[in-house]
């Protein structure tokens, strides 16, 4: 994939954990980008299925949480730090990727 490719894919990604932070579905999300981010819906939602792929836990979780009553969604902070661990958790995948 050459550099434009992979940073936009990267820019997806990152207004998709923005879209993730205010605990926004799927489909919210790509309303919202589709609008106001003029992204394409089938790139939004292609990433975010990839993104359910490699972080299926965070997902699951996140699912579960956007299912429950407003009282028990998931908090932005609780939000938050799991970004950050699926985040993190990816760079450390790709850095031992690299360092094979």
């Amino acid at each position: 994939m050459c550099d434009s490719s992979a940073s936009y894919i990267h820019m997806v990604q990152y207004m998709i954990a923005k879209c993730l932070i205010f605990r926004m579905s799927k489909e919210e999300c790509m309303e919202v980008l589709s609008k106001h981010a003029n992204t394409m819906p089938v790139i939004i939602s292609t990433v975010w299925s990839e993104l359910e792929k490699e972080n299926k836990e965070f997902f699951d979780s996140y699912s579960e949480f956007q299912t429950s009553s407003p009282s028990n969604r998931m908090s932005e902070a609780e939000t938050i730090v799991l970004l950050q661990k699926m985040i993190f958790d990816n760079q450390s995948d790709k850095s031992d990727k690299d360092g094979d």
